[in-house]
């Protein structure tokens, strides 16, 4: 009953008293960015922008923005405010699809507990920045091996000696003629030694200072998958501090996490700007930066291009996990979802082009003080943010505090992300089970992050690296293309574009939906029913037609790919169940039975009875039907308060 109390009381200035709104408009905008601006914005674009033309790969980027990213985040985010339900219950709209949002569950569940370990990895390398020395600087470390690169320069730098077999540093004065001559060494007249056609014995083995922490100081890596190991205790603590800041930031919903994004959204921006002004201070930036943005048109004629291009755009918005559907369900009836889908968007892509130039001009310094081609030093996902980047930081004077930016930067790009991924998990449950689970959603939150955690040690043993690959390759793929297609398809085939379409009127008014006579928004369902599906497919078949089994340091076991595939498949495959569960619930004939799977229920609609009232008006008045019913079980006639607003007794009781 105190819980119960506590909840009424939270919600009291809500206009859903039952479930709760953010806060604030601006809660919402900066939770939506700080979910769509990812780790993928740093560590993925700037790679692939390179990789593909330069700035030429700037012209299929927002081609499939236009025609692939917003569709899908327009609907999204006006589906989930117009119901204000999690992505299971919102196909109380489509009932056969359902099994869309049980996926999406499970994809954000294995999705989530991979990319906290890319928070664990974060904050493991910001903990190491709080010190004078980076410890990936030098190899005198016991996680260093003879093979360390540092090792050969500084024994060779004075010439004066040699590497041998061993990996042993030996004065050259030490060496008879004999051993002199088998390494290539000679005397010159004057004494010294010439040392030009000396080879490093161990030199097809060497790894950076950098590498070696990373694989032996950080993940302590096992040589293959098929030895676990034990669990990496440092980094089972850092993971478990990663969930118990996830859920402390959770532990009210929107009401805690909406406030926290007001420095986990907008803390990155700060961090880019200062590094992009310390990266063009600094010697080489100009060849990285050229590296990056010129253009090789030659290039759009790849169709790799043009699928790395939707790809890209589709996950960095991060559409078509439920998130977004999430986030926007505790919107306002009213909100302008519309303006609120081309902001979101606009800031993401403007963020990656950022995020390009703050990366290139730090990697075209290392690729000068290294004295190689940018190409040589260009990295993506774990490489760029673990490897080439620190080694970049070390470079630097005061590195330890360019590497504590950078590293709380991924910390908070990351966080962002994982906090709408769990969120999304916990409403989905919470949503299903109203009744039972709505007043105790904090101790599901909890459970949600205590399995999280349990599940994850896998990821920290010393074949951790594999599995955190592994669950992020194979949920993260497919599944989530093949979840925007019947979305996509669900709300303008089967739910209806123009019923649909009449359901953001009942949002956003008449202005938006008839400007110029209707026919700038008819572009929207055009989209939805066929060139956003289209261009999926086209994704989804050339990715099988040219599908590569996931690697990590080799390919994977063949026990490891059917997990993987187990993975995806447990994502994919409610989507028939719930159809076939669905039709042998319904009664009657074939085309009855269809007619009811196909058909919204009669509690689909707006949550708040006042807000049915008008959705029901507009739809008659515009061709259409709502689907569900009027009135909800349970719901007081509407009644208004002297100063407009609705009163307590108009709140809709399920």
């Amino acid at each position: 009953m105190a819980e119960d109390g506590a909840q009424i009381k939270e919600y009291a200035n809500d206009e859903n008293k039952e479930r709760g709104n953010w806060g604030s408009k601006l809660d919402f905008i900066l939770s939506c960015t700080g979910y769509a601006v990812g780790l993928g914005n740093v560590w993925r674009f700037p790679y692939l922008t390179y990789r593909n033309g330069g700035g030429a790969f700037l012209i299929p980027y927002f081609v499939m923005l236009v025609f692939a990213g917003l569709p899908i985040f327009f609907l999204e985010i006006s589906f989930g405010q117009y119901c204000s339900e999690g992505p299971v219950t919102a196909w109380k709209s489509v009932p056969m699809m359902r099994g869309i949002g049980y996926g999406m569950l499970l994809a954000n569940y294995f999705g989530g507990i991979s990319y906290n370990i890319i928070i664990t990895y974060s904050l493991y390398y910001l903990f190491s920045s709080f010190t004078s020395m980076l410890p990936w600087v030098g190899c005198n470390h016991s996680w260093n091996s003879i093979y360390c690169s540092d090792l050969f320069d500084d024994c060779v730098a004075n010439k004066t000696s040699i590497i041998v077999n061993n990996g042993t540093c030996v004065p050259l004065d030490s060496l008879n003629d004999t051993s002199r001559d088998y390494y290539k060494v000679s005397v010159l007249p004057n004494g010294s030694y010439d040392i030009s056609n000396y080879m490093d014995p161990l030199g097809d083995g060497r790894e950076r200072s950098v590498e070696e922490f990373w694989i032996n100081g950080v993940l302590r890596e096992s040589p293959s998958m098929n030895e676990t190991g034990t669990i990496v205790w440092q980094l089972a603590l850092t993971l478990l501090l990663a969930w118990i800041i996830v859920f402390l930031c959770l532990i009210k919903g929107i009401k805690s996490s909406g406030k926290v994004v007001y420095f986990t959204a907008t803390f990155p921006y700060l961090v880019l700007i200062i590094l992009l002004v310390r990266g063009l201070t600094l010697p080489g930036y100009y060849e990285g930066i050229k590296f990056f943005i010129t253009p090789d048109v030659s290039q759009l004629a790849e169709s790799r291009v043009w699928l790395d291009a939707a790809v890209q755009i589709f996950y960095s918005l991060s559409a078509a996990w439920g998130g977004l559907l999430t986030l926007a369900s505790y919107n306002k009836f009213h909100n302008n979802c519309y303006f609120d889908s081309i902001l979101v968007p606009a800031i993401n892509s403007c963020t990656s082009l950022l995020a390009g130039f703050v990366i290139f001009s730090i990697i075209g310094f290392m690729a000068h003080e290294l004295d190689l081609p940018v190409s040589e030093v260009a990295e993506s996902g774990f490489g760029l943010a673990f490897i080439a980047y620190p080694e970049a930081v070390a470079r630097m004077p005061i590195s330890p505090l360019w590497a504590i930016l950078f590293f709380l930067m991924l910390l908070t790009l990351g966080l962002d992300s994982e906090f709408v991924i769990i969120e999304s998990v916990v409403t989905a449950i919470v949503d299903d089970y109203p009744d039972k689970l709505r007043k105790h959603k904090t101790k599901v939150t909890f459970c949600a992050c205590v399995v999280g955690y349990l599940i994850g040690l896998i990821c920290v043993t010393n074949a951790g690296g594999y599995w955190a690959s592994l669950l992020d390759s194979y949920s993260a793929g497919f599944p989530i293309i093949v979840f925007a297609i019947l979305e996509s398809v669900g709300i303008s085939w089967i739910y209806g574009a123009k019923r649909f379409t009449n359901d953001i009127r009942s949002m956003v008014g008449d202005a938006y939906i008839d400007f110029l006579g209707g026919w700038p928004f008819k572009v929207w369902p055009l989209m939805w029913s066929m060139i956003t599906p289209a261009i999926l497919m086209f994704v989804l078949m050339f990715s099988f037609l040219n599908w590569e089994e996931p690697e990590y340091n080799g390919p994977y076991p063949v026990w490891a790919r059917i997990i993987g595939w187990l993975i995806s498949v447990s994502c994919v495959v409610w989507i028939p169940v719930i159809m076939v569960y669905e039709f042998f619930r319904a009664e009657g004939n074939l085309q009855q039975r269809w007619k009811a799977m196909s058909s919204p229920t009669d509690n689909w609609g707006p949550a708040l009875q006042q807000f049915r009232d008008e959705a029901w008006e507009v739809h008659k008045a515009h061709g259409t039907t709502m689907g569900g019913a009027l009135k909800l079980p349970g719901a007081m006639p509407v009644q208004y308060t002297p100063d407009g607003e609705v009163g307590l007794e108009n709140i809709a009781y399920e």
